[in-house]
C-alpha cells in the first residue's frame, strides 16, 4: 500500500471529486470527469518537476509558481489553445477554493492563484480536420467480418455523418433513430438542447445492418443504448475512453493507404472534419451552425477562417514555403501512482 506524505491534500482531493462536485456543487458527470483529468495531469506534472513520486507531493508544492509552470508547459510543450489553458486553470482554482473553505490555512495560497490571468481566446484559432481521403481510409480500415470491428466502422460512420459530439453519440438510444420517411437522428446536446439531424441513405443501410447484429429483435421504441460494451453477459453504456482507444487502433492501417491520416485520431476530429467538408462543398455557414448545434454563428466562423488559411498555406507551399508541423501522442503507463490516484477519487 502506497503511503502519502500529505494525507490532508489527498483527502481533500478525494472529497472534492466524490462529494463536493457531484453532490454539493451539482456538477455534471462530464465536468467531474474533465476536472479529474486535469488534476491527474497537474499532479503528474508537479511530481515530475519536483522529482518525487506522486505520494510525496504536498499542498505546499502546488503553489503559484507550480501552477504557472504547468500552464506554460501546456501552451509551449502541448500546444494547448487559450480556451484549453483557461479551462485547466478553472479546474485548479475550483479545487483551491474548496480547499480554502475547508481549511483556512490555504486561503492565502488560493488567493495567489487569482492573480493568474486567463488568456484571451483567439476566435479563429487553428482547426484540426482530416481530408476526405483520410476519412475514407479510416472507414475502410476495420475488418467488418470481425464483430467488434464492424461496430467500430459503424461508430466512425455515425460520428462523421451526424457530426455529433462524442457524448451525444454515446447517449444515443435506439428510440432516437427514425429510419422511415426522412431518416433522422435526435441528438441530446449541451444544456439539454435537442437537435434533429438528417441521415444519409448509405448511413441508414449501415444502421439497419448494425441493428441486426448488435440489437437483434429489439423494437425501434427501445431505450437501449445504441453503442454498448458487454462484459460477462452484462451490457453497459460505452465510454468515450473506449472510443478513443478503438479509433486509434486503425490509424496505422489507414496510413498505409493514405498519408493524410493523422497520428492522433480523436472523436472530435470527426466533427471538425465533417463540418469543414460540408462548408467546402458549399453549405451555408448558418446551416452548418444549426447542424452542429452551435448557439452562436460566430463559433462556426472558425471553419471559414480555417478554409481560407488552408488555401493560403497551399499557395505558400506551391511557392516553396511551408510551416507544417506534427504533434506526437503521449504514452501512458500504469504504475502504483495510478492506484494511488484511484484511491483518492482521481
Amino acid at each position: 500500500m502506497v503511503r502519502v506524505k500529505d494525507e490532508q491534500l489527498f483527502t481533500l482531493i478525494k472529497n472534492f471529486f466524490l462529494v463536493y462536485l457531484p453532490t454539493q456543487r451539482k456538477s455534471s458527470p462530464n465536468t467531474v470527469k474533465t476536472y479529474r483529468t486535469v488534476w491527474n495531469q497537474f499532479l503528474d506534472f508537479a511530481a515530475k518537476k519536483k522529482k518525487v513520486p506522486l505520494s510525496k507531493v504536498t499542498m505546499k508544492m502546488l503553489d503559484y509558481d507550480m501552477v504557472n509552470s504547468y500552464l506554460d508547459w501546456l501552451t509551449t510543450e502541448q500546444g494547448a489553445k487559450p480556451a484549453t489553458r483557461n479551462n485547466r486553470l478553472a479546474a485548479i482554482r475550483a479545487f483551491f477554493d474548496y480547499a480554502s473553505a475547508c481549511r483556512p490555512e490555504y486561503m492565502e495560497q488560493s488567493s495567489h492563484l487569482a492573480a493568474i490571468r486567463v488568456q484571451k481566446n483567439d476566435p479563429f484559432g487553428k482547426v484540426d480536420y482530416m481530408t476526405e481521403e483520410a476519412v475514407k481510409a479510416l472507414m475502410e480500415a476495420p475488418n467488418i467480418s470481425i464483430r467488434i470491428e464492424h461496430r467500430d466502422q459503424f461508430l466512425m460512420i455515425m460520428l462523421y455523418d451526424t457530426g455529433a459530439r462524442i457524448q451525444e453519440l454515446l447517449d444515443l438510444r435506439i428510440c432516437d433513430l427514425r429510419l422511415s420517411g426522412t431518416p433522422t437522428v435526435t441528438l441530446h446536446g449541451k444544456g439539454n438542447k435537442i437537435r434533429i439531424v438528417p441521415l444519409m441513405k448509405e448511413t441508414v443501410i449501415h444502421i439497419r445492418n448494425y441493428l441486426k447484429i448488435f440489437h437483434t429483435g429489439v423494437m425501434e421504441e427501445s431505450t437501449d443504448y445504441l453503442f454498448y460494451v458487454e462484459r460477462k453477459g452484462i451490457r453497459s453504456k460505452m465510454c468515450d475512453d473506449t472510443v478513443r482507444i478503438r479509433l486509434q487502433k486503425y490509424v496505422a492501417r489507414a496510413q498505409e493507404k493514405c498519408r493524410d491520416v493523422p497520428d492522433n485520431v480523436h472523436p472530435h476530429l470527426w466533427r471538425h472534419s465533417r463540418a469543414m467538408h460540408l462548408y467546402q462543398h458549399g453549405m451555408d455557414l448558418t446551416l452548418v451552425s444549426q447542424w452542429l448545434g452551435h448557439s452562436q454563428l460566430a463559433t462556426t466562423l472558425i471553419y471559414a477562417h480555417a478554409d481560407t488559411e488552408h488555401k493560403r498555406k497551399a499557395i505558400e507551399a506551391a511557392m516553396g514555403t511551408s510551416d507544417a508541423g506534427t504533434v506526437g501522442a503521449e504514452v501512458y503507463t500504469v504504475s502504483d501512482e495510478e492506484i494511488l490516484k484511484k484511491l483518492y477519487g482521481l
